[in-house]
Order: C-alpha cells, then structure tokens, then sequence
C-alpha cells in the first residue's frame, strides 16, 4: 500500500484515510464538525440538515416564514361587527 501523507488538519501528523483527513478527522467532517464542513448544513443551533432557503433548513425556514405570515395578519384591524338585520315582518 502506497503512503497517503499526512492529515490536512492543523497540527495533525496521522496518516490520510480519506479526503485528505486521518480517521478521528475524517469521522469529524462527516458529522459537520470540522471548519469545512461536508454539506452546507442549517445556521439554527445544534441542527445539521443540509440548507433548503437561504441558510435554513426546510424545518426552520418553514417555522420562521410561518411566523412571519402570521405577524401581519394578527397586527390587522379587526373587522366591524356585521349591521343588526331587521326582522323579516316589520
């Protein structure tokens, strides 16, 4: 087996198993945890989904233009009480 080289993370002298990372590394940029990342993942706290709009996921973009929609409608005037009906014999 021929010789790989080395880790292309910083400070790291194992040898290449794949994408230019050492094992531990390797393992790390699969799980979004390195400073490149492998996909483009969600900007929410702790969620790792791959991007859907802009930089959220489909979950959390959903959740925050669900939020927004709503803000605009709530915030309306209220709409007038419908005129009383006059009785049909009068």
């Amino acid at each position: 087996m021929a010789v790989k080289g080395t880790c292309k993370a910083a400070a790291c002298a194992r040898e290449v198993i794949a994408k230019g990372y050492c094992r531990q590394h390797y393992r790390l940029w699969k799980a979004g945890e390195m400073p490149k990342a492998r996909y483009k993942i969600c900007t929410e706290e702790k969620c790792l989904k791959a991007r859907f709009r802009g930089s959220l996921c489909e979950t959390h973009y959903k959740a925050a233009h669900a939020k927004a929609a709503a803000a605009p409608a709530a915030g309306a005037a209220p709409a007038a009480p419908p005129a009383a009906v006059a009785p049909a014999g009068a």
